[in-house]
């Protein structure tokens, strides 16, 4: 529940700001990934936001920021989100549990421009669905310990760890998120409600829409049996354990048993 409200606290308190037209006066269109890690795998839950520098406004007209420089205010967007957190946990009477210190200290959100086109790509593929650790990074499985290698973030020099192998197991396990949890998830524009409005976008800014790309590849193998080779794509089925992936079935492979 709190890492829910985690993710739903910070996508409102960037749609409020946003709305505001002293700093844009639209919504735009985010997509949240929640991680819960730090470099050496302790327990930091976090969310990361992709937002669109623009959005659609009450006119159904797309609109670009009002401030160069920056989309919202960092500094005030911290306060909101820390509010709307102090109020999601009280309604779910959850608010004794946390230590007051938390909310006497200010909260700090790291924002920047993330780039435009292939950039933005590359900056989605490394954290949509990244774990607490790759296989790459651990370097050594011995009976007394477990060694992988992490960047620490205050001298930026890259550090290696050795823990337990239990300790270790123990620090991995406790990223696995509920069943049935969706760490991705879309707000704003993107949010399904949303599309007639993430279509107009598309429109005005003289990109492809998903429907209208599909449309294309219909008419274009109906019309020209020659280039059958871009038929519309097969169903996608999602993957029957994170439910959020899709999969494409290549082969089945039948079970297999060993000798006894």
């Amino acid at each position: 529940m709190v890492l829910a409200a985690l993710c739903r606290c910070a996508a409102a308190a960037v749609l409020k700001l946003t709305s505001d037209p002293a700093f844009l006066g639209a919504q735009p269109a985010i997509l949240a990934v929640l991680h819960t890690w730090t470099q050496d795998l302790r327990y930091h839950p976090h969310v990361h936001l992709l937002v669109t520098a623009g959005g659609i406004d009450e006119d159904g007209r797309w609109v670009e920021p009002r401030h160069p420089d920056y989309l919202v205010p960092a500094k005030a967007l911290a306060v909101i989100v820390r509010a709307k957190m102090t109020a999601a946990l009280r309604r779910a009477r959850l608010l004794h549990h946390v230590p007051p210190a938390v909310w006497a200290k200010p909260w700090v959100l790291q924002c920047q421009h993330a780039g435009s086109g292939e950039k933005v790509l590359e900056y989605l593929a490394r954290y949509v669905f990244r774990v607490a650790i790759t296989n790459s990074r651990i370097e050594a499985i011995e009976d007394d310990g477990v060694t992988f290698r992490y960047r620490d973030r205050k001298t930026g020099t890259m550090t290696h760890c050795t823990l337990p192998p239990l300790v270790f197991l123990a620090r991995f396990l406790q990223h696995v998120l509920p069943k049935g949890f969706a760490k991705v998830r879309s707000y704003g524009l993107l949010a399904p409600r949303n599309r007639p409005r993430l279509e107009a976008a598309h429109a005005q800014l003289g990109s492809p829409s998903p429907a209208a790309t599909l449309t294309t590849l219909s008419q274009s193998a109906a019309s020209d049996p020659a280039h059958a080779f871009a038929p519309l794509p097969r169903p996608l089925h999602r993957c029957p354990v994170c439910h959020v992936g899709t999969m494409r079935r290549v082969q089945r492979l039948p079970p297999h048993r060993g000798p006894p």
